[in-house]
């Protein structure tokens, strides 16, 4: 009998293993298409095609030249092997490896204040709504703190004051996009959509920003919780960082600015006497019973810019994956990965 038991669970656990299917989102800011490095777009396919992912949540799409970019890096993944689908979206873009069944423009662009694409697809039956985000890089006020303005990023006096960064905070358009993005979930999830979301937000998480990180990276001692990320949290989404890596000073997870080793550094850096890392580039998900959180990486190099400098800083080498040879962005990438059941 208890062989048979042995037998029969064995048999349970593989045929649940059998049905559980990973599903990979990955969040990456091209810089410009891949523009500003030599050899920055087929690097960039390069990329996505070594992870492989489900879902591409893409930043800075610009259609230069009358060109449409989402079919050019579709066409560039078809030569190496990997089938995806897109449509036309510009300064965001998604990809999918399951055919799009619908589109649409959440929250459009207009004088390059920002914009949300939604994209919904079928992944074993189950019906998805996948985000792409690049929120307004407008009135930054996180870089005040340090010394530079938010709109102009020339040096000024510090800004700590909660009250008077939250009130110049909010004369971008982010909050409004988040907003946007919130609703149009919400409509989503009563369908009973699984929901992923993600982009360059150019605003860092309150999560981030708390008591224990008050001295770090040049916060001068302000604890904020920046609104974007806190009108996606209330709307029902989870960082998929914070909850793999909740502890923001063993794995502050910055994606900005990353020290692309082809650029020079005063391309890369807005604040070039500052300690400006932040964490900008997300993956959120709605939680769901269907689906596990299994692991969550940055992929870019592994110097931070600190400075003006070049800074290689020790726990990168715990979460961050590199290049495979030349990197196009002056961001880091994020990869999520998912068990669905």
């Amino acid at each position: 009998m208890k062989n048979v038991l042995t037998t029969v669970l064995a048999f349970l656990l593989i045929a649940s293993s059998a049905m559980a299917r990973e599903i990979c989102v990955m969040q990456f800011n091209v810089w410009q298409e891949g523009t500003m490095i030599p050899g920055g777009f087929d690097a960039m396919a390069d990329e996505i095609a070594r992870q492989q992912p489900d879902l591409v949540m893409l930043s800075e799409v610009r259609n230069y030249r009358g060109t449409r970019f989402c079919d050019r890096i579709v066409q560039a993944l078809a030569e190496r092997g990997y089938e995806y689908h897109s449509f036309y979206s510009s300064d965001t873009g998604l990809l999918s490896r399951t055919e799009v069944a619908d589109s649409a423009t959440v929250f459009p662009l207009k004088d390059d204040h920002g914009s949300v694409y939604k994209l919904v697809t079928y992944i074993d039956g189950r019906r998805i709504a996948a985000y792409t985000a690049h929120f307004d890089y407008q009135n930054d006020t996180y870089y005040e703190p340090r010394g530079y303005s938010g709109v102009d990023w020339s040096e000024i006096e510090p800004v700590t004051d909660e009250a008077e960064l939250m009130r110049r905070n909010l004369l971008s358009l982010r909050d409004e996009a988040a907003e946007a993005a919130v609703a149009d979930i919400a409509r989503e999830r009563d369908c009973g959509s699984l929901v992923f979301f993600a982009g360059d937000l150019n605003e860092p998480s309150g999560q981030d920003w708390t008591e224990a990180t008050a001295s770090t990276a040049d916060h001068r001692g302000v604890v904020i919780d920046w609104p974007s990320v806190r009108i996606l949290r209330e709307g029902g989404l989870v960082d998929a960082y914070r909850q793999m890596w909740p502890d923001p000073l063993t794995h502050p997870g910055y994606t900005y600015p990353s020290s692309n080793p082809d650029a020079e550094v005063k391309r890369l850096s807005w604040a070039m006497k500052a300690d400006e890392r932040d964490r900008i580039d997300y993956v959120f998900y709605v939680p769901d019973e269907s689906l596990e959180l299994l692991r969550v990486y940055i992929v870019g190099p592994q110097e931070d810019i600190v400075r003006g400098e070049r800074t290689l800083q020790e726990w990168g080498k715990r979460d961050i994956v590199a290049p495979l040879g030349i990197w196009p962005s002056d961001h880091r990438a994020v990869v999520a990965r998912f068990n669905l059941r």
